[in-house]
């Protein structure tokens, strides 16, 4: 795939309209998967409510889920590289829907672990696919095309998240499972029937200021190359950060004693941790275009250190300055600010060193590191509590966050910089 290839006037307007359709299709039908990670903690009271299972049990749902959508996308991506997006999505869509039409109907731990399991597959097939369309219909500006399709992955649940939590009221969880995942898969069924990959003759005629990669990498070749593992390490190093904030935000406002305290912004009160979680989810979906567009114009490292930098320096305030109510709505603000853009940055800097031809199951090999993280977000709340309170999670935290900045310019430029010679 040529990444500077001239065209016709005609073809480059045809060029042009067809691939931006097949970003906003991915946009769409990423905030239709979104909800299966962002609107889960909704209906987890709900279903405790009913059954007494215990939270911790239930949860053990959500950790299923996060896992088969991260670890098996390199699979899922094999096949989008091999039989092409439109059929893996399609089939993705029919996961998608059955997933909460089975936690309707779940009368048992075992069915709601089922569905998870089959969530995480949909939704790991539908996220993989759709990055990887991004990468490879945007050579010339895969940052921005990244992040606006990581963006929907948010945009979508905060788009829903108010109706989905009033009809639980008014007509129950069940029901609301039922209707929203039949939506929800049949939309991404049938957006799934009009993604293409890019034709072989496929160009654009805008200089991308990343250099294009040298070859084509398959998965395997990638995973032997020094400059994979680095990238590998840097997402767990932040991926590890910001799931942490995600997961903890809630028991850090509570033993902070500020969660119920009204913060007033702009003339809008909310109590403290209402207001946090409204601002993080807008800014964990800006961020990622933002950075995107930014590291199309002066690098994917030097914007890592800015971002990385940052978030590590958010983190040491929010430890210091965190209990007061509004310090903690501004920094935790900052923190998902300087987090979210990893989703863009990361599968960019996949595309630039490793090539087009692969890069969904690629960027999927890459994508597996947040589930690695998540590994270690179960840990933090032993650190707290053995630590009695949450400063040395925040010292660990901005330490590899730290670390993972310096990295990006100290290790993974001057390596990248050595495969394009």
């Amino acid at each position: 795939m040529s990444e500077t290839a001239a065209s016709s006037p005609g073809d480059m307007r045809a060029c042009t309209s067809r691939r931006w359709w097949q970003l906003f299709i991915g946009i769409v039908c990423m905030s239709m998967i979104a909800n299966l990670q962002y609107g889960w903690t909704l209906f987890v009271n709900p279903i405790n409510d009913r059954f007494q299972w215990g939270t911790a049990s239930i949860q053990v749902a959500f950790t299923i889920f996060i896992l088969t959508e991260t670890w098996l996308v390199p699979v899922e991506g094999y096949l989008v590289d091999r039989f092409g997006p439109g059929l893996v999505t399609v089939v993705a869509g029919l996961l998608v829907g059955l997933s909460w039409v089975l936690n309707s109907v779940a009368d048992s731990l075992f069915l709601l672990y089922l569905a998870a399991t089959v969530g995480g597959i949909g939704a790991g097939a539908v996220y993989g696919t759709c990055v990887g369309q991004a990468l490879k219909w945007f050579p010339d500006r895969r940052g921005l095309a990244a992040g606006l399709t990581a963006m929907g992955f948010g945009a979508g649940s905060a788009l829903t998240v108010i109706p989905i939590a009033s009809m639980i009221k008014t007509s129950g969880y069940q029901a609301t499972f039922l209707y929203f995942g039949i939506g929800q898969g049949l939309v991404v069924f049938v957006l799934g029937w009009f993604l293409r990959k890019p034709d072989a003759g496929f160009s654009v005629t805008r200089q991308a200021k990343a250099a294009p990669a040298q070859r084509d990498y398959t998965p395997l070749q990638m995973a032997a190359t020094p400059v994979f593992w680095i990238m590998y390490a840097m997402f767990v190093l932040m991926a590890a950060g910001g799931l942490m904030a995600t997961a903890q935000l809630a028991p850090i406002a509570r033993d902070f004693r500020i969660a119920d305290v009204p913060v007033s912004i702009l003339g809008l009160t909310l109590p403290a941790l209402t207001f946090a979680l409204s601002i993080d989810r807008v800014l964990n979906g800006a961020t990622r275009p933002f950075f995107g567009w930014v590291s199309d114009r002066i690098g994917r490292e030097n914007t890592m250190f800015i971002a990385f930098f940052l978030e590590g320096v958010g983190i040491l305030l929010l430890s210091h300055f965190g209990q007061d109510p509004l310090a903690f709505v501004l920094l935790s603000g900052l923190v998902f600010f300087a987090w979210g853009e990893i989703y863009s940055l990361f599968p960019a800097t996949c595309g630039d060193t490793f090539g087009a031809r692969f890069a969904t199951a690629n960027a999927g090999l890459l994508y597996t590191a947040k589930g690695t993280a998540s590994l270690l977000v179960p840990f933090t709340s032993i650190v707290a509590a053995s630590t009695g309170g949450w400063h040395s999670v925040f010292l660990i935290a901005s330490a590899m966050n730290f670390a993972a900045a310096f990295a990006a310019l100290l290790l993974l430029k001057p390596l990248r910089a050595g495969m394009r010679k």
